[in-house]
């Protein structure tokens, strides 16, 4: 018997029936058949490892056993969706894409299907690595327990690119939710609490065996890479089909925004009948031209939108009502109910936002209250059920000093929040700000986490985040759970937090309303931490989309000697905090004061690395064209309207070439 072949030919027709099986549910073969098949390629594989191969059908059970879960970049940012609640804006969304694109406009309607989202690149055909969405940026490689989950395809069938990204959502259907759930009762053990929360811990296991032995699914519903031969959405997720993967069929084609509506109008009535759990609908514009035309804001892509289904209510007692303490001094009062079941999970704290709405609710300890999960993630007060009111009860008297350290609350003009402005001296404005300071999208310290930042700041070692940088192995060590090779951990991730780039030096800083895009922003105009130190709010509000609210806190920040005592212990420490000559040798500002709109297919550069180019240099990217538009970069298949409007406002109209020239 040729060995080698036989084992080629056991894994090709068990990928088929793994195929017919768990993603077309069309079975041509018994289930006992299945195993004693997959029994002698496994035989086969034990006795010749020299044919070993990642992508066996033989690695669906699992085995490999993950400590920690490296952190992997996403090759293209997973963005997160805009959210919508009703006809209106939907009706308005469409309005604000019609300003940007030419032509007929088409959607796709997709179900929100309610899982742990996650990305799959593909190399050649075959599975190369599974990586959770984490913070869009970057996400933990979990691909020992994505190979274990039997509709993700191992090797792809058909016409399919040399690499791409696909990206999808790892579901536990209710069936087998289920019958987990009666599997650890029978046991003795807890019930989980809902499937979403199931399928993304299963993802974190350790041991892939045991991640094989839980009947997750994975819906797929983006494709993502260069030149992947498909030109609208609703083609991609057909080839994806044709390819081997599990795209649902519930998705459609629709011409307008009406037929949208009956679309959602009829999933929010049937969505029970489906097998898993969705909390709405994603709305996308078809064709891929489009959705490049009108590109994404710093969270969300213009060109897509999710409704979400009416969230679900319960009605429950509100016992008292505490406030927490945020790591800016904002104050923000918290619902303490009586244990309540809602999409899942067992709800014990709502919020109820601030003082203003408090007073408009006219909620009060003692209540009934509704609870919702606002877009069914964070619980939130909606009304009083005054027909239970106790006629004895008083209105509530929002709190007029900190919880933590007494300090008497402050409430800036038009802002609807109280804040301690004990800044320096109240312990969770403290341990928040270094929390801040290591988190992911910041400094990303390894090794230290918000738990351990609490222990340092409560054993007096730090006192805020410049103190890490001071630290000893020696310090940390009688630290609870503190072991030796944890503290080397944690005193070299502090060390390489210094090579982290100025503009997530500054969002690290946790000045307020200085947001990740707004560092990148602040970081690029002033290039380093002096000379943004010493602008003034006219400075700074002439910065390219910073407003006066901004500015002022800025420049409040930096008044404080406190903040520069720090800035400049940092300084001192050698944390980067101007840009690098290296990525300044890369930037002009030959451009400066331009505002560009590029629309059509270019053949030198691609659309993004153009939006660079401006960027780079000064310039800054529009979406529309307005009075305030000084060129229109025009590449091949434009739309009409934008150049009769580019005409009509005086815009120059240049070529790809011209532009480049512009740059020499």
């Amino acid at each position: 018997m040729d060995v080698e072949k036989r084992i080629r030919d056991l894994r090709e027709e068990l990928q088929q029936h793994n195929y017919n099986y768990y993603v077309l549910d069309k079975p041509v073969i018994s289930d006992y058949d299945f195993d004693m098949k997959l029994k002698e390629l496994q035989e086969l594989e034990e006795k010749h490892p020299e044919f070993e191969d990642l992508n066996s059908p033989t690695q669906r059970v699992g085995g490999a056993v993950t400590r920690n879960f490296n952190t992997v970049v996403h090759d293209q940012r997973m963005y997160s969706l805009s959210n919508s609640y009703s006809k209106e804006e939907l009706e308005e969304w469409e309005t604000r894409i019609r300003k940007v694109v030419d032509g007929k406009l088409q959607y796709v309607c997709e179900l929100k299907y309610d899982g742990a989202s996650i990305s799959l690149t593909y190399k050649n055909g075959t599975l190369d690595r599974a990586v959770t969405r984490g913070d869009g940026f970057q996400g933990d490689d979990v691909t020992n327990n994505v190979r274990t989950i039997r509709s993700v395809p191992l090797k792809l069938n058909g016409d399919f690119p040399e690499k791409f990204d696909i990206r999808g959502e790892i579901v536990l259907p209710y069936e087998g939710f289920a019958k987990m759930n009666a599997e650890r009762v029978d046991i003795g053990e807890e019930p989980y609490a809902n499937p979403r929360n199931t399928a993304s811990g299963s993802l974190k296991l350790q041991d892939s065996a045991e991640v094989s032995r839980r009947p997750l699914e994975c819906l797929l519903y983006s494709i993502v890479g260069e030149n992947i031969g498909v030109k609208s959405q609703f083609e991609s997720l057909e080839k994806a089909r044709e390819w081997g993967f599990k795209v649902p069929q519930e998705s459609e084609l629709k011409n307008s925004i009406e037929e949208v509506l009956e679309y959602i109008n009829y999933w929010d009535q049937h969505r029970h009948d489906l097998p898993y759990e969705t909390d709405g609908v994603v709305v996308k514009v078809n064709d891929f031209y489009q959705q490049e035309e009108l590109g994404h804001t710093a969270k969300s892509p213009r060109w897509a939108m999710a409704y979400k289904f009416k969230a679900e209510q319960e009605s429950t007692k509100l016992n008292k009502i505490t406030y927490q303490v945020g790591r800016t001094g904002a104050i923000t009062p918290v619902a303490n109910l009586d244990p309540v079941q809602l999409a899942g999970t067992i709800v014990k704290r709502a919020s109820l936002h601030n003082a203003d709405q408090i007073e408009k609710l006219d909620v009060r300890e003692g209540d009934t209250v509704f609870v919702e999960k606002g877009g069914e993630i964070i619980p939130k007060i909606v009304g009083v059920d005054f027909t239970e009111r106790d006629p004895d009860s008083d209105p509530t008297q929002y709190a007029t000093h900190c919880p933590e350290c007494e300090t008497e609350l402050v409430r800036n003009e038009g802002e609807a929040q109280h804040y301690c402005p004990n800044t320096n001296g109240c312990p969770p404005q403290i341990i928040g700000r270094i929390q801040h300071y290591i988190s992911r999208k910041a400094m990303d310290i390894e090794g230290l986490g918000g738990e351990t930042v609490a222990l340092l700041v409560n054993a007096g070692l730090i006192e805020n985040y410049a103190d890490l940088y001071t630290l000893k192995k020696e310090d940390v060590l009688p630290l609870e759970r503190m072991a030796e090779k944890s503290a080397d951990n944690l005193i070299v991730g502090i060390q390489k937090s210094k090579e982290i780039p100025f503009e997530r030096v500054l969002f690290a800083l946790g000045i307020r309303y200085v947001g990740e895009t707004v560092a990148k922003k602040l970081a690029k105009h002033f290039k380093n931490i002096d000379a943004l130190a010493a602008a003034s709010e006219e400075e700074l509000v002439n910065v390219d989309e910073i407003g006066e609210r901004i500015a002022w806190s800025v420049v409040d920040f930096f008044k404080a000697e406190s903040n520069r005592e720090i800035v400049n212990r940092l300084k001192d420490h050698g944390l980067q905090l101007e840009i690098s000559a290296e990525k300044l040798a890369n930037q002009t500002d030959i451009l400066s004061g331009n505002s560009f709109v590029i629309s059509g297919v270019f053949e030198k550069v691609s659309r993004n690395d153009l939006k660079k180019m401006i960027e780079d240099n000064g310039g800054k990217v529009s979406s529309s064209i307005s009075s305030k538009t000084n060129y229109l970069v025009a590449g091949a298949n434009m739309g009409p309207s934008k150049l009769a409007k580019a005409e009509k406002v005086g815009t120059n109209i240049i070529s790809e070439d011209d532009f480049l020239k512009m740059l020499e």
